[in-house]
């Protein structure tokens, strides 16, 4: 079994410039979501107004965590546990 774990975001503007901090966010749960379920999982980000981006849920908040392209969660943090115990929850 394999979850696809896409999360959409946007540069963020702030007094020292832009900042990337949802796609570091993203990059940092890939790894620690890779150290338990390995190739089981695959993490993927997007820009919101990325071309590739998937369709963005209505009502949704920046960030959005889809899984198998359902929404999983929206606004405030990516939570790796909560994603985790998910995971865990569809059997891998």
């Amino acid at each position: 079994m394999k979850a696809l774990i896409q999360i959409i975001g946007v540069p963020v503007a702030c007094s020292d410039g832009i900042k990337d901090s949802w796609r570091e966010v993203a990059g940092w749960a890939r790894a620690k979501l890779a150290e338990q379920f390995g190739v089981a999982v695959k993490v993927e980000y997007y820009d919101l107004f990325d071309p590739a981006c998937p369709p963005f849920p209505a009502d949704a908040q920046i960030p959005v965590v889809l899984i198998d392209s359902v929404c999983f969660s929206s606004g405030g943090k990516i939570s790796v546990p909560a994603i985790r115990k998910h995971l865990e929850g569809l059997g891998l």
